[in-house]
This record gives structure tokens, C-alpha cells and sequence, in this order.
């Protein structure tokens, strides 16, 4: 309790860990509807397509400047989302054939402009990397100010929108019969992931930050049926997988932020998947039983 006591007494800290709060919170909450629609793999691939993004950015302009990676990391998770739209339009390839082959193409590329930073800028790359796992002790107030911002629109936005995003995920052609733009709600969602993943990578890195989208809605499933009650208790997870993983980067020497958020959800789950109300494996034994 000591060791919680001092670290809310640094400002910083703080506003660090009020950031984590917003960002595991609507992680979980888009989430949801990510797993849904059976779009994880989709996540993943604009996820691991930021890292390019970020890399050109800095090539160009010269400077590491946050806005500039992150506008950089939004064009090119727009540009994988296209891409793989487009391969599943004019090829015989499926859905999650053209997700391996961009999100392997983007990385792949993004690690080759790194490597390649890391040997001819000079060093004034230092902590560009931290894109890759998150870091949340690199933060500045500023970039805590942009996830929470960020999180807290995707939140609103996401609150305003909740039956029609409901009707189109469940039903479809119901949702288009009532007079639903059913492609124009996916086309928001998907830019509301591809924020989300912008807002989310330094924290939490881009190799994982689709596990933070779809860990705690895999826990909430656990608890519930109900898609009001699992955005909740999904966002609930992902908000204390966030204070918890950014809590114990902040007092640890060097420790990845991301590794130790999706690792706190990632306990969380397999608690949900053995104790869960609805699905849990033990309370699902008693009830056979």
C-alpha cells in the first residue's frame, strides 16, 4: 500500500495512470464489438501496420514529435485496412489470408526503416522503439492529454451509438430493412478501432495493443450475455489491466508497459474462464454436477 500511496503522489504518475484508466476502458468497450464481428484479426493487422507509419514519419520530418507518429500511424493503419479490403474484392485469397499477408508486409517493412533509423540517424532516435512494446514512463503530460481525450470521445461516441451498433452487428439485414447504414456504421467502427489502436500504441506498443482489445472482451463473455453488461465489465477489465500494468511499469526499472497491461488482462481472463457466471469451467462442473 506504501509503494501505491507514493507513486499517486507523483503528479505525473497520475495523470499516467488516469490515462491507462480511459485507454483499457474503451479498449474494452470497442472491443466488444470487435469480437463480435469476428474482426480481431483486423485489429491486429492495423496494429502491427502503425509501426511503418511511425518510421516514415520520422524519416520525413526528422523530429520525434507524437502528433506526427500518430498521424503517421493512422494513414498507414488506413492504408493496410484498404489493402486488405482490396485483396479480398479482386483475389480468390479469404479474409484471413489477406490480414496475414498485409499485417506480415507492414511489420516486416516497419522493423527494416527501424533498424535502419537505429543505425543512421546519429542516435536521435532514442525511444522510438518504445512504439514496439509501450512505455508509459517516456509519456509527457501532452501525450497523456491526447489518449485521454481520445479515449474519452471513442467512449462517448461508442454511449451515443450503442443500439445501431448493435442492430449491425447482430442482424444486419434487419438493421438495413429499418433503414440502417449498416456499411457506413462498419466504416465508423473500423475508424474508431484504427483510433483506438493510434491512441493506444505508445502506451501499450503496437505488437499488443490488439490484445488489449480483445482480451477483456474474451473475459467479459465469461460473465455475461448481454452486450450492455459485456461492454462494462469489459471496459471494467481493461480500465484495471491498465492501472495495474502501467502501476508496475512505473515502479519497476525499465519494465514494457505493454507486456505487463495485456499480462494483468491475460490473468484476469483465465480467473473469468474458470470462474465465470455464464461459462466459467468450474462453476459450469458444479452446475453438472
Amino acid at each position: 500500500m506504501d509503494v501505491w500511496f507514493d507513486l499517486l503522489q507523483n503528479p505525473n504518475a497520475r495523470w499516467v495512470l488516469t490515462g491507462s484508466l480511459l485507454l483499457g476502458f474503451a479498449s474494452g468497450v470497442i472491443g466488444s464489438f470487435v469480437l463480435l464481428k469476428k474482426q480481431s484479426l483486423i485489429s491486429d493487422a492495423m496494429a502491427h501496420a502503425a509501426l511503418p507509419g511511425i518510421c516514415i514519419a520520422y524519416l520525413i520530418y526528422g523530429v520525434k514529435s507524437t502528433p506526427l507518429f500518430l498521424i503517421g500511424a493512422a494513414l498507414s493503419g488506413l492504408l493496410a485496412t484498404y489493402l486488405i479490403q482490396a485483396i479480398v474484392t479482386h483475389s480468390k485469397l479469404k479474409t484471413d489470408a489477406s490480414i496475414g499477408v498485409v499485417l506480415s508486409v507492414f511489420f516486416g517493412f516497419g522493423i527494416v526503416l527501424l533498424t535502419y533509423i537505429t543505425r543512421h540517424s546519429g542516435g536521435n532516435q532514442a525511444g522510438l522503439d518504445d512504439f514496439i512494446f509501450g512505455q508509459a514512463a517516456s509519456m509527457v503530460r501532452n501525450d497523456v492529454y491526447m489518449i485521454a481525450i481520445g479515449s474519452l470521445f471513442i467512449i462517448l461516441f461508442t454511449t451515443l451509438f450503442f443500439k445501431e451498433f448493435k442492430v449491425a452487428t447482430f442482424d444486419p439485414q434487419f438493421a438495413k430493412g429499418i433503414g440502417l447504414p449498416v456499411k457506413g456504421l462498419n466504416a465508423i467502427m473500423m475508424m474508431l478501432v484504427i483510433m483506438m489502436v493510434v491512441i493506444g500504441i505508445q502506451m501499450v506498443g503496437v505488437i499488443l495493443m490488439a490484445a488489449l482489445l480483445i482480451t477483456p472482451p474474451l473475459a467479459a463473455r465469461y460473465w455475461t450475455d448481454r452486450l450492455e453488461w459485456m461492454g462494462l465489465i469489459s471496459g471494467s477489465i481493461g480500465a484495471i489491466s491498465g492501472v495495474v500494468g502501467t502501476a508496475l511499469s512505473t515502479m519497476g526499472e525499465g519494465l514494457p508497459t505493454g507486456p505487463l497491461i495485456v499480462l494483468t488482462a491475460s490473468c484476469i481472463f483465465f480467473i473469468s474462464l474458470l470462474f465465470g457466471f455464464k461459462k466459467g469451467i468450474i462453476v459450469k462442473g458444479v452446475r453438472h454436477a
